[in-house]
């Protein structure tokens, strides 16, 4: 019997075949099970290949210190891999994200520092923070968000694992956008495989990816999202390689509304980037039009949001409502499919 240590046991996750969404479209309707990565989440892939790129450039050397901004599932990878390979890991994250996601990351062993929210330029924003006590105390500053090792972990691995896994045969993959790593490194090397393959970006109102990609200003829309690790409002080094072919912007309400429709059809129990992720899948069926093959990426999993999108009185508060039937989730699917347009234009520098 072969034996793999947590490391080897990053990827090779299996595809999902999502019967309830490729019947309502006549699509064939896949998701990558990334939260069967053993530190659960697609996270684990990049924070493997930002910290193995690190070694080999000589940045990370041996007892050392990694320093990051992160939401959470990057840090719960970096935490897991530098507790193997004799790193220290130290992360600053908004204090309004997620408590499981906090206190996981503590119980693995890293010092986690809760920051209050602030814009990117704000010298007091989260990744700032990170990159200061990062200088200070000579870590490692992972900088997930423009390094590409990022991406080129979902290049080398991700990418790959798809195109074998859907026989060859995949017309469109869509996902949204956190740092860029995942669908900049999955859509470059499928793109280098059959550049007819569609790709999509969902985004939820508040980022700033749809207009990035519908109108070339990366402006943000007005609003705020709950959805975590996802909802980007600047251009960061790993969205720049992103190929999209069609862009979906979503409300909560759409994100939400999946969640809680796919764990009653699909059995599966997902965060809210997955959500966002399912919603694109749909969208881009309609797009298409039926007999094409789609894939997303089912993220992480639910149980790091029980206190958030699976929580009513959190959800009243932000004027959310807990339906999971689908009666709101696909006609409101259906008239983005209808009004938001695909076309890509050239972003300006």
């Amino acid at each position: 019997m072969k034996k793999s240590n947590f490391i080897q046991s990053v990827g090779n996750t299996p595809l999902i075949y999502l019967e309830s969404l490729s019947k309502l479209t006549g699509c064939e309707i896949y998701g990558k099970a990334e939260f069967m990565n053993p530190g659960g989440s697609v996270k684990d892939r990049a924070a493997l290949g930002m910290i193995r790129q690190a070694e080999k450039d000589g940045r990370l050397k041996p007892g050392g210190l990694i320093v990051e901004g992160t939401s959470g599932n990057t840090g719960i990878g970096l935490a897991l891999i530098g507790n193997i390979l004799g790193y220290k890991t130290k992360i600053t994250i908004p204090n309004n994200q997620a408590p499981e996601k906090i206190d996981t990351m503590r119980g693995m062993g890293a010092e986690v520092l809760l920051i209050p929210p602030a814009t990117y330029p704000d010298p007091a924003n989260y990744r700032k923070v990170a990159e200061r006590i990062a200088k200070e105390e000579g870590g490692y500053y992972i900088n997930q968000f423009d390094n590409q090792a990022n991406y080129m972990a979902h290049y080398k691995t991700t990418g790959p694992e798809i195109w074998e896994q859907s026989d060859q045969q995949v017309t469109g993959f869509v996902c949204a956008i956190g740092t860029g790593g995942t669908l900049a490194g999955i859509s470059k090397f499928l793109k280098e495989k059959n550049p007819k393959i569609q790709v999509g970006c969902t985004d939820p109102v508040g980022s700033s990816m749809y207009n990035y990609f519908t109108r070339g200003v990366a402006e943000v829309t007005p609003g705020e999202t709950i959805s975590e690790g996802i909802g980007q409002g600047v251009v960061t080094e790993n969205v720049r390689p992103c190929e999209v072919d069609h862009a979906f912007q979503l409300s909560d309400q759409n994100i939400l509304d999946m969640v809680h429709y796919i764990v009653r059809t699909e059995g599966l129990f997902v965060g809210s980037s997955t959500g966002a992720n399912l919603c694109g899948a749909y969208l881009m069926a309609r797009k298409l039009g039926p007999g094409n093959r789609i894939v997303t990426i089912l993220c992480d999993s639910g149980q790091k949001y029980i206190s958030k999108i699976f929580n009513p009185a959190f959800l009243q508060s932000k004027s959310l409502r807990l339906d999971g039937s689908g009666d709101h989730l696909f006609p409101a699917l259906d008239q983005i499919a209808k009004s938001q347009t695909s076309k890509r234009v050239s972003p300006v520098a």
